[in-house]
């Protein structure tokens, strides 16, 4: 997959998500023998889900559904600019920067380029969403921290029962993607499959699970997105020297990656416009809960680069352009000289 994608609330509030069709039929592979081709073996564009099913209730494999997150933390942003309303509390000093006709302002954060501070705290901010506004606390042994703990220190009892803040979530996962020295685009992708987790196998996210459930989907999301692919007994030593955690067996995080693997159905891909959906909707959450990126005004220099860049995508695509055009007049003169000689014979 690379760096290439695709080839790569309160409780009465949430949404309400379906189970997907159970997919176990296609995964079985055929086994007829033939004297010509031999086994076949069913390719992975076989093994999707048609557009035609339900795509508001896959999320995370269409990009026509809307993200659970960001439904979820609607809920709060009402409530909060209600009682800002009513309360006649003022907004204060606008802290975000606009465009003038002197000064042009822009992020370095693109689809292709997440800023990774920036996505690191909106993706923990929709961790964040999830655990506060879950509908009900469903949960599998494999994630409970009670039962497999990651810190050091002993897990308090009403652990399960007090929703994690954000800074909290945020600095769990900054750790970890700092250690592990994991990109931007990694964070989107393990959002993905925290959703589509969440989806497939009918669990919440809860205080007593999350640590576990988030560690499983950046162990699965590096993985699928980096060129080089890291052994979890790498993992393993990465997260011995991160105080947070305790040590923790290999063992331990083959079976968890195994459970994560079979909860998803094996389907660990996530198509171009799934992922710049997630990115656009976390610039959305962003904005709602006045989470900024940073932004820098446009000078010469980051001017010139800009019009670099754009004139090379120019010229890539009128490369590409001719390609296709030269292709297309192949194949009409080949249609064109196989009609003659049908005519001729």
């Amino acid at each position: 997959m690379g760096n290439t994608v695709a080839c790569c609330v309160s409780p009465r509030g949430s949404p309400k998500i379906t189970r997907p069709p159970d997919r176990q039929e296609d995964y079985q592979v055929n086994t007829d023998l033939s004297e010509d081709t031999g086994p076949y073996l069913q390719h992975i564009s076989d093994r999707e889900v048609p557009d035609d099913l339900a795509p508001e209730s896959n999320p995370s494999d269409h990009a026509r559904a809307s993200t659970i997150f960001l439904y979820k933390s609607q809920t709060d942003v009402r409530d909060k600019r209600k009682s800002n309303h009513i309360n006649h509390v003022s907004p204060g000093p606008l802290s975000k920067k606009y465009s003038s006709c002197s000064t042009i302002f822009i992020d370095d954060s693109t689809v292709s380029q997440p800023n990774l501070k920036s996505t690191i705290k909106c993706v923990t901010l929709a961790i964040y969403y999830h655990i506060k506004n879950r509908d009900s606390d469903r949960s599998l042994d494999i994630f409970d921290e009670k039962k497999h703990p990651l810190s050091r220190e002993r897990v308090p009892e009403d652990y399960s029962r007090i929703d994690p803040e954000h800074k909290l979530i945020y600095r769990f996962v900054r750790t970890l993607f700092s250690a592990a020295q994991l990109t931007a685009e990694c964070a989107i992708v393990t959002l993905v499959y925290l959703e589509r987790l969440l989806t497939y196998a009918e669990l919440d996210i809860c205080p007593g699970n999350w640590k576990r459930i988030v560690l499983g989907a950046i162990l699965l999301a590096s993985k699928v997105w980096d060129d080089q692919a890291v052994w979890n007994v790498d993992y393993c030593q990465i997260l011995k020297d991160i105080t947070i955690l305790k040590d923790i067996t290999v063992e331990d995080m083959n079976e968890m990656e195994r459970h994560f693997l079979e909860l998803l159905q094996f389907n660990i891909n996530v198509p171009a416009s799934v992922y710049a959906k997630y990115y656009f909707d976390l610039r959305s959450l962003a904005d709602d809960n006045n989470l900024s990126f940073p932004l820098e005004p446009l000078g010469t220099e980051r001017a010139q680069k800009l019009e670099a860049i754009s004139r090379l995508c120019e010229d890539k695509y009128k490369d590409l352009s001719k390609v296709a055009i030269r292709r297309s007049f192949s194949a009409d003169n080949l249609v064109g000289i196989r009609r003659s000689h049908a005519v001729l014979s």
